[in-house]
């Protein structure tokens, strides 16, 4: 990158005459060829340094486009390694294309014998002189007015043709070949003029002229949805790409996924909100006449480099509203409703994984965490492979009104039970606003997605829990792929819990040991096909009964132990013991 001080080193050396003047060196134009003793043009050059436009020279009677040092170089003929900026060894963009021997140069040149008062009048509406009209070649075919779209080899194979003042009244002129893709930039030699340099990029052949009257490099483009004709290939050595399109939330978003694409050398100029639709820089230049460009420099001065990063702003507000959310919280996570498992953990928050062998009681143990969570207005998505709905909400009106599924069932229940049923009837209903039950096997990650951003917005809340119920049979591609399947069901958890504050409770299973049974002594490697596991999970948990799960009907105190095996957080070791309640399908804290 060339210094400013080399640069105005460079114009000096071949500027005969010039001289410093504020922000410019002006001198006598080297290009201008005066005609029966006229005087020369003035060429001024930026030479601030604090100008994204330092270096860019042009002619005060247009006797040629202007450009950047690199292009004055080349035009004066000057020996390639004494141009500040340039590189020798880079490779120009190139078309691959054949250009055809047929043109519209003859016709547009007698569109522009056409152009007459009324046309001219028409530009000036909007402060764009004649001058510009006229370098821009613009032409008049009797109704629409023809703008040319010359390419690089200096000719023009199709122009776009516009009714004067009603834009949605167009089309195109010439060779069909060149009416769409790439072909669709109006002015598209100015690049090559820009190269090492900055230019604007604007929606609409007129906001271009407005832009060429104060005198900036401006190309534009039909429509804000062509700017994806335009390559990062194309525009690579520009160093600075100013983008502005009409007022428009369709025009806004184009902008954005073009500054995406070319990444930081592009900066969006933004309209104020209060400004109608489809305002855009002809109607600014109608407004300001002589401060039109003072209220472009302004919004030059606003315009800020396209970042993929939220600004440092937004981000200290986010983080700072979090913490005033979380003012007061005796937990950081959602509470469980049991006090060691709170204690231990923060609250659930994160991706906890638990596994346990078969029959342990995990899908009971996460249908009490996530009913209790429901019922204290948190929204719960359950997506179950394992029980069905009715099993779900079955065993929860059971857990509530303390009656078991038999009872439940029972024509005539005494006058207590059937008080707790019609007040586990109650809550139940209510509860069944913030809980819902997914059972659908050909869920997706974006299926997932909308139904969290649903339920949020149904509910107005912006924490979730999902429940998976079971890691192990999420659905996927390929059942001979399911190790992989699994890592790639983590990695989108870990996008979902950051981007919509989402925290997760999923169920495992566990590998067997060597000798067909399951390990007593818990720990990481019990997970089955635990890959990703050990690294995606906040908390990773193991539910180990210490009762015999084969004898259903002990009369001995049914206890499980709970216990933390990796954590990012939080200590490994034993969280709690549980009692399981049979036939209320619950657990007790002990």
């Amino acid at each position: 990158m060339a210094s400013s001080a080399e640069i105005v080193r460079f114009y000096r050396e071949h500027l005969p005459g010039a001289k410093i003047e504020g922000d410019f060196l002006l001198a006598p134009c080297p290009f201008c060829a005066p005609r029966n003793g006229d005087k020369r043009g003035t060429i001024a050059v930026d030479i601030s340094p604090e100008s994204f436009f330092m270096g860019y020279f042009r002619c005060s009677l247009r006797c040629t486009p202007g450009g950047f040092p690199i292009y004055f170089g080349n035009i004066m003929g000057i020996e390639p390694k004494r141009i500040p900026g340039l590189d020798p060894d880079r490779e120009p963009y190139v078309r691959d294309l054949t250009y055809p021997t047929k043109n519209l140069n003859a016709e547009i040149k007698k569109f522009i014998s056409y152009m007459d008062d009324p046309q001219y009048a028409y530009f000036d509406n909007f402060g764009v002189s004649q001058k510009v009209v006229d370098e821009m070649k613009i032409g008049y075919n009797g109704r629409y007015l023809v703008y040319p779209y010359f390419l690089e080899d200096g000719n023009c194979y199709a122009a776009r043709c516009v009714l004067p003042g009603k834009e949605q009244d167009s089309f195109w002129h010439g060779d069909e070949s060149f009416f769409e893709g790439e072909f669709r930039t109006y002015n598209v030699r100015e690049i090559e003029r820009c190269e090492g340099g900055a230019l604007f990029l604007v929606e609409g052949e007129d906001n271009l002229l407005t832009i060429k009257e104060l005198g900036y490099p401006c190309i534009a483009v039909p429509s804000a949805s062509d700017l994806e004709v335009l390559t990062g290939e194309r525009l690579a050595f520009v160093k600075h790409i100013f983008v502005v399109t009409c007022n428009a939330p369709e025009a806004r978003l184009s902008a954005r996924a073009f500054g995406a694409k070319l990444g930081f050398k592009v900066r969006l100029l933004k309209w104020p909100s209060h400004l109608k639709r489809g305002y855009c820089l002809r109607h600014l230049s109608e407004e300001k006449g002589a401060g039109f460009g003072d209220a472009v420099a302004s919004m030059l001065k606003r315009a800020k480099s396209f970042s993929p990063f939220s600004s440092p702003e937004k981000e200290e507000r986010g983080f700072i509203e979090l913490l005033q959310r979380q003012r007061g919280k005796a937990l950081v996570g959602l509470p469980t409703g049991f006090q060691k498992m709170d204690l231990a953990l923060g609250g659930i928050r994160g991706i906890n994984i638990m596994g346990g062998p078969p029959k342990a009681g995990k899908s009971c143990f996460f249908m009490q965490l996530s009913t209790e969570m429901a019922r204290k207005k948190i929204p719960v998505i359950y997506y179950d492979f394992e029980n069905g709905r009715q099993k779900i909400y079955t065993r929860t009106l059971c857990r509530l009104s303390r009656l078991s599924e038999r009872q439940i069932r029972e024509e005539d229940l005494h006058e207590e039970a059937s008080r707790r049923l019609q007040q586990a009837h109650a809550e139940f209903r209510h509860m069944l606003f913030y809980f819902r039950v997914v059972t659908d096997r050909k869920l997706s990650p974006d299926i997932m997605r909308r139904q969290i951003d649903f339920l949020q917005n149904e509910t107005r809340r912006d924490d979730t829990l999902v429940v998976l119920d079971s890691l192990h049979k999420l659905p996927f591609k390929d059942l001979s792929e399911r190790r992989t399947g699994i890592d790639a069901w983590l990695r989108q958890m870990e996008a979902i819990r950051d981007e919509q504050n989402v925290s997760f409770l999923v169920i495992s299973e566990l590998a067997r040991g060597p000798e067909g049974s399951y390990s007593s002594k818990p720990d990481l490697g019990s997970f089955k096909e635990s890959g990703d596991i050990e690294y995606s999970a906040d908390n990773a948990m193991i539910l180990l009964p210490d009762w015999d799960i084969l004898d259903p009907i002990s009369t001995e105190q049914r206890k499980t132990t709970l216990w933390m095996v990796a954590s990012r957080e939080n200590s490994p070791g034993k969280i709690a013991e549980y009692a399981l309640e049979y036939p209320f399908w619950g657990f007790k804290e002990l």
